[in-house]
């Protein structure tokens, strides 16, 4: 995605993670695609966003214009953020997860072959079980029950 909005010319911006991953990853990025053009860049504080805050922030990424922003909150809030904020900002929000410290060289990435078994989660589960336990059993536990609740009712 940042090598065709390199290419294009498509204003990006990065919101989420630690700031010391942040500026990582942008420097990295640049460096892998020359010209990118990174309008925005936010690490916000870790705790719930108030109302006030909320807003803050999207007249600082309206004012940036990019046209893609990576969101790297964590799941569920990154994806509860994008929802939020939809209709307030004029971007294309991509939920990222971890890929921001990935990319910034902060975080290590399963083994390819995990990858390509769809075992990625259970490589993130194995470096931090204590941080990922019952995200994975909770919201595991419900994708699975709402996949096999839509199987049944086609039958």
């Amino acid at each position: 995605v940042l090598s065709a909005a390199k290419d294009a010319g498509i204003p990006v911006g990065f919101y989420g993670s630690k700031p010391e991953v942040l500026e990582a990853l942008v420097e990295k990025m640049q460096e892998q695609f020359p010209g990118l053009q990174v309008v925005y860049t936010c690490s916000p504080p870790f705790t719930p966003q108030s109302q006030g805050e909320g807003e803050r922030v999207s007249s600082e990424i309206n004012l940036a214009k990019p046209r893609i922003l990576f969101i790297a909150l964590g799941c569920p809030k990154q994806e509860r953020w994008m929802a939020q904020h939809r209709g307030e900002v004029p971007a294309v929000m991509l939920g990222v997860g971890a890929a921001f410290d990935i990319h910034a060289g902060t975080l290590r990435q399963a083994p390819g072959w995990m990858q390509k078994m769809g075992l990625e989660w259970f490589f993130r589960l194995l470096m931090e079980p204590k941080r990922l336990w019952k995200r994975y059993l909770l919201s595991n536990s419900r994708f699975i029950l709402f996949v096999m609740k839509s199987h049944i009712s086609r039958i």
